[in-house]
């Protein structure tokens, strides 16, 4: 996917590369590589950011979320959280 996808009402979905040193989940530590990222809207205002390996059946959550809808919404925390991931360092909220 280049541009973000609506997957379903209240997520984005965003394939991407994680940079050096990954992404933390609080799953399994720290994935790398070709990963998925979906930012779901949650019913208490609060936003999820879910990551798996491109393409596999199980999704992990980002380490420090659920977190806070910012006041320009779900699009600018998907935004960032894409950014984090793509610059590694064990990305995380």
């Amino acid at each position: 996917m280049s541009e973000h996808e609506s997957s379903d009402h209240g997520t984005l979905r965003d394939e991407v590369r994680a940079g050096p040193g990954g992404a933390m989940t609080d799953e399994v530590g720290v994935i790398t590589g070709d990963v998925t990222v979906a930012t779901t809207l949650l019913p208490d205002g609060r936003a999820r950011v879910a990551i798996q390996y491109t393409r596999a059946d199980e999704w992990y959550t980002l380490a420090g979320t659920p977190v806070t809808l910012p006041p320009d919404g779900l699009a600018a925390l998907h935004a960032d959280a894409i950014d984090r991931v793509r610059r590694g360092g064990a990305a995380a909220y």
